[in-house]
């Protein structure tokens, strides 16, 4: 466990060397991109539907003490188990990462009718190389897109490319972004 934790923390201290600050020296960030944590009410059910139904690929994982995660605001002395998910495998330094975690005793549900019936982050959007594929990759995980999607981006937009929409496990909005159905 222990051992666990110092690696964790020794990939976070190698992600703030000044080599990599190099990549980023017109910006203040050390990578551009940004890594989003869920509370998911069941672990497997999410890693199931990401996996399955988006295209997301888990490529870690790791645990916090609850202890440490008390200490930082974390949580109030719970611990977490954390998978790492990130689109097509890709795990570079530079990918985006989905943190899921499930948390015994967490909050309920947000209003997820519409994006907008719950002040916070509402959905994330993923861009697409091919909408049938992606619908065929629903329909096989039994999703199915919410309200008419796929649906095509008004003419202020890009209407080469449709907008699906479904919701995970839990009711948050997933937004696939990508070229209209050749049907």
């Amino acid at each position: 466990m222990v051992k666990k934790i110092l690696l964790f923390f020794s990939s976070l201290l190698l992600s703030l060397s000044p080599s990599n600050a190099d990549d980023h020296k017109e910006s203040e960030f050390i990578k551009p991109t940004i890594d989003i944590g869920c509370v998911v009410s069941d672990l497997d059910s999410s890693i199931k539907f990401y996996t399955d139904a988006i295209g997301f690929k888990v490529v870690g994982e790791f645990s916090v003490p609850g202890g440490f995660a008390k200490d930082s605001g974390l949580t109030n002395s719970k611990k977490l188990n954390i998978k790492i998910l990130t689109l097509g495998g890709s795990d570079g330094e530079d990918a985006t990462k989905l943190k899921l975690m499930q948390v015994k005793g967490s909050g309920g549900k947000a209003n997820h009718e519409t994006i907008d019936s719950t002040l916070g982050l509402s959905y994330i959007t993923i861009v697409i190389k091919d909408t049938d594929k992606a619908l065929a990759r629903l329909k096989k995980a039994g999703v199915k897109p919410i309200a008419k999607g796929p649906v095509t981006l008004p003419e202020n937009l890009d209407p080469s490319l449709a907008l699906t929409i479904v919701r995970d496990p839990d009711g948050n909005f997933v937004e696939l972004v990508g070229p209209k159905s050749k049907k």
